[in-house]
Order: structure tokens, then C-alpha cells, then sequence
């Protein structure tokens, strides 16, 4: 089995070694890649020196155009899943081996680490916490599906998911809007409890100005996600993808 961290990373000096280390020790059978996404501090300098595995983006894109990088690397160097980690120290990697042995042993086509189940670690803020919400009405609405966490970017994928999202990428802000897409093309997704951790260092890209973005951009495209994917069956995605052989 091979097995991918993808870590988009733009700005998190103060973080990014942490972040490696704990995958290192904590999730060992992994392999993983840095997405810089063209960091104006000094990330790329101690991915460098830590000599770690990074690719840099030659232009800031955005979290789902980085995010969409790894799976491009994912999907050309033959990994069977990946899991997306963010470089901000966030997410445990503790919880990284127990995930990987949930998708093998039942198939699921993604698999979200949700904060919201035991309600244990760090539960971000007030009024994300209503935006999260909003979005998990959204789903249920859309596909029926309850998702509690739908903003966690603790997400893992197999194969057939890796090339999909290789091919389509939303830029910004996608987590929502890939499980509306995800469930409309017939894919499966389940939740498992994990913690998740404070920031400590940095700040998050999210400010109050572009959570108001945030609300509307992602809203809309949820509902044209809802509306345009429902059309569609995952094998008339793959055939159109992968002229219908196995993925």
C-alpha cells in the first residue's frame, strides 16, 4: 500500500517542521509532499534545509489549486490513498494510521477526520462554528447525508477519488463543495471522531472579510455543485475520465 500526506503550506514557518515531525513519527507508513504555495516567509527555506519533500509552486494559486498539486503528484506516482494535512500544526497525524486502516478495510471512496463527534480538542470559533453549520445543512439537503464536520481539511481519498480530483479542483475553499460532488457522482464518505489542535503560530488566512466571502462564494458554488452534478452517475464520470477501465 502506498499511502500520501499532502500538505499545502503558504506562510507557516512556524509550523511546518512540527507538522512534518509529527507525521514522520506518529504516521510512519506514510509518505508525504509540501505544497508551497509560494510562502513569503521563510517555509521554503527550512523545507529546504530540513531537506524534506516539497514542491514549489512557481505562483500563490490558492489552497485548492495547492491541494489539487498533491493530487496530481499523488495520481502520477502510483499512490493507492492520500489524506490531506494542513501545514498549520492542526490536524493529529496520531489519527493518520487508524484512517488508512478504515478506507482499506471498507472501501470508503473518502474519509473525513470531524472534530464534531466527540466534541474532544480544539472546536475552532463561535462563528465558524455557525458557518460549519450552514454547510452541513447544505449537504443534507443536497444528498441527504449528514456530515458534521464538512470544512475539516483532514480528508482522506483513494485511488479513484485521487484522479478524479487530479482532473477537477474547485480554487478556493473546496471542502464543501468536493462532498456535494462526491455524494451527487455516487462516491461514498463516513466520518471518524479525531482532535484537533490550536494554531500556535501564524494566522490564519481566513480574516473576517473573506469569511464573508467565504459564506457566499461557497454557498453558491455548493448549490451549483447540488444542481450540476445531480445529472450524473460516477461510472459516466469515469468512463469519461478513464474510458471506463478500473481506477
Amino acid at each position: 500500500m502506498k499511502a500520501l500526506v499532502i500538505i499545502p503550506a503558504y506562510n507557516e514557518a512556524g509550523n511546518i517542521i512540527k507538522t512534518v515531525e509529527d507525521i514522520k513519527t506518529n504516521a510512519p507508513s506514510f509518505d508525504y509532499v509540501i505544497i508551497n504555495d509560494c510562502s513569503k516567509d521563510d517555509t521554503m527555506r527550512l523545507c529546504e534545509r530540513m531537506k524534506y519533500n516539497v514542491v514549489n509552486m512557481p505562483l500563490n494559486s490558492g489552497i485548492g489549486a495547492a491541494v489539487q498539486c498533491g493530487y496530481l503528484y499523488a495520481k502520477r506516482y502510483g499512490y493507492e490513498y492520500a489524506v490531506q494535512v494542513d501545514g498549520d500544526g492542526q490536524h493529529d497525524a496520531t489519527f493518520l494510521e487508524e484512517m488508512l486502516s478504515i478506507m482499506e478495510k471498507e472501501k470508503m471512496s473518502m474519509l473525513i477526520g470531524s472534530r464534531f463527534i466527540e466534541n474532544q480538542g480544539f472546536q475552532s470559533s463561535f462563528f465558524r462554528r455557525i458557518g460549519i453549520r450552514w454547510f452541513s445543512c447544505l449537504i443534507l439537503c443536497f444528498t441527504g447525508k449528514v456530515i458534521t464536520d464538512p470544512t475539516s481539511g483532514m480528508r482522506m481519498v483513494g485511488r479513484n477519488v485521487i484522479n478524479f480530483f487530479a482532473e477537477e479542483y474547485p480554487k478556493d475553499y473546496p471542502e464543501p463543495e468536493t462532498a456535494i460532488t462526491l455524494l451527487e457522482l455516487g462516491y461514498t464518505i463516513k466520518e471518524i471522531p479525531v482532535r484537533m489542535k490550536e494554531r500556535k503560530e501564524g494566522t490564519s488566512s481566513i480574516s473576517l472579510k473573506r469569511s464573508i466571502y467565504y459564506m457566499f462564494k461557497v454557498t453558491l458554488a455548493c448549490i451549483m455543485a447540488g444542481v450540476g452534478y445531480s445529472k450524473y452517475k460516477k461510472n459516466d464520470y469515469e468512463d469519461k475520465y478513464y474510458g471506463g477501465m478500473d481506477v
